[in-house]
């Protein structure tokens, strides 16, 4: 066995100080030390996005990731989307309505995908969310309704801000 390394990881808001081996992955972290099973294991090489989560606000592939290159950095999982009660957050809710998954297997990860994406592109097309939503694997829904949630929801919190915005205003 290696010689374990001393580390603090912030996971959705929450410190954790784990001693693990230098070459566990994120991923795995993730799902079997902190209990964080949201975050799924597909591929283990980074291609099909079931493991997606944000590091420093911008999507990550978590098995492609060691937990000892993260520290310092804040993380979130999909368990971080839902509201403090436990209800959907409003990009699950547009998954919900629109139909956005079937299995369910992909979806955490198109969430944290979506979730980084419209943080840092809130005025995306259609096109681009189409484009983006591509690097993640779907066998079930052929991604348009992903698509939608996704087009959906940003829509929605355009709308709300330029609502925050005309009431600060006015």
């Amino acid at each position: 066995m290696s010689d374990l390394q001393l580390i603090e990881l912030t996971v959705n808001g929450e410190r954790h100080d784990l001693a693990i081996s230098p070459r566990r992955t994120l991923v795995d972290v993730l799902r079997h030390d902190l209990g964080l099973t949201g975050t799924h294991v597909g591929c283990e090489h980074g291609v099909c996005g079931a493991c997606t989560v944000l590091v420093d606000d911008a999507p990550v592939r978590a098995c492609l990731v060691f937990a000892a290159q993260v520290e310092g950095s804040p993380i979130r999982t999909v368990e971080s989307l839902a509201e403090p009660d436990g209800t959907l957050n409003d990009l699950q809710r547009c998954f919900s309505a629109h139909h956005g998954l079937q299995c369910g297997f992909c979806t955490p990860g198109f969430l944290m995908l979506a979730e980084g994406y419209l943080a840092e592109e809130p005025d995306a097309t259609k096109e681009e969310i189409r484009e983006v939503v591509a690097s993640n694997l779907c066998r079930c829904t052929g991604y348009q309704t992903i698509v939608e949630a996704i087009d959906d929801c940003a829509t929605r919190r355009r709308a709300t801000l330029q609502d925050q915005l005309d009431r600060s205003s006015a």
